[in-house]
């Protein structure tokens, strides 16, 4: 043992990277709309293209494979339970809209629905699926936030059953302005 360490299983490793937060992935196959859980989410870079983590086992990845589309909604910690409760049951014999009380909103750009009561809406276009790794690349067509929403703490899967909130924030902007991209 390392001085001050203890062994921690490597199959535990990834809890210690959570890779982004929490999205419902909304879906629309033209015939019925459908809702999943996502919590391994990833930013590829300044340009809003996303990365998600789901495969053959979800009933919405179907729904992706087929309409190349879906809208990442973002939820925040006081939708915990419904963003649980949603990735608990299955869209096969489950209206998730109706069961968790949730608003169907009609996208510009895509035929999933966004979500009413999430912080942000992103609609999304499947660029790539990397079947290997399971990972559903997407593109960003056009993105809202809900202003007036006073919460926006978002949630963190730590992968065991847990999650972290979005703590307080620590603003740099001024010490690395020189190094952002212009815009942000």
């Amino acid at each position: 043992m390392k001085s001050g360490f203890e062994v921690l299983p490597l199959h535990r490793a990834f809890t210690l990277i959570e890779p982004g937060p929490v999205v419902l992935v909304t879906t629309g196959d033209g015939a019925k709309d459908n809702i999943m859980t996502i919590t391994w989410t990833m930013v590829l870079g300044f340009d809003a293209e996303f990365a998600i983590t789901t495969g053959p086992w979800n009933h919405s990845y179907a729904a992706l494979e087929t309409s190349r589309e879906c809208v990442l909604a973002i939820p925040t910690v006081d939708m915990i339970d419904t963003a649980v409760g949603i990735g608990m049951c299955s869209g096969i014999d489950t209206d998730k809209f109706a069961k968790f009380g949730l608003t169907r909103v009609a996208a510009d750009h895509v035929r999933a629905p966004l979500i009413a009561e999430c912080l942000a809406n992103i609609e999304c276009r499947v660029v790539d699926i990397v079947a290997r790794h399971n990972i559903v690349i997407l593109e960003g067509v056009a993105a809202w936030i809900d202003t007036a929403r006073t919460e926006r703490r978002l949630l963190h899967a730590v992968g065991d059953g847990t999650f972290v909130a979005d703590g307080e924030g620590v603003d740099r902007k001024d010490l690395m302005r020189s190094k952002l991209p212009p815009g942000l």
